[in-house]
């Protein structure tokens, strides 16, 4: 490995760092070693090499919620089941 030259210093969420250093720890590796696997990747990919996007929820997932609040609504009818079986009955048929 390389010699190292500088040194960075970054804040994280403490319970992020944590799950990270388990993870990495679990991979054989530790946060210094990630880190600058991160920093390669980036430059070999003169970019960052991953997706970035802002999370947004499809068009199914905004339908079943609006249905779902429509139900609690009372604004769709649905059938109510008292128990597992009649619903798994339901579904068989």
């Amino acid at each position: 490995m390389e010699s190292l030259t500088t040194a960075i210093s970054v804040q994280v969420d403490k319970n992020d760092k944590e799950l990270a250093m388990s993870i990495l720890s679990n991979l054989g590796l530790n946060l210094s070693t990630y880190v600058n696997m991160a920093i390669k990747q980036l430059i070999n990919k003169d970019g960052v090499p991953f997706e970035v996007v802002n999370p947004r929820p499809s068009k199914e997932l905004l339908e079943a919620i609006q249905e779902g609040e429509d139900i609690l609504n009372g604004k769709i009818k649905a059938k109510k089941y008292t128990n597992m079986y009649e619903l798994l009955k339901d579904l068989k048929s």
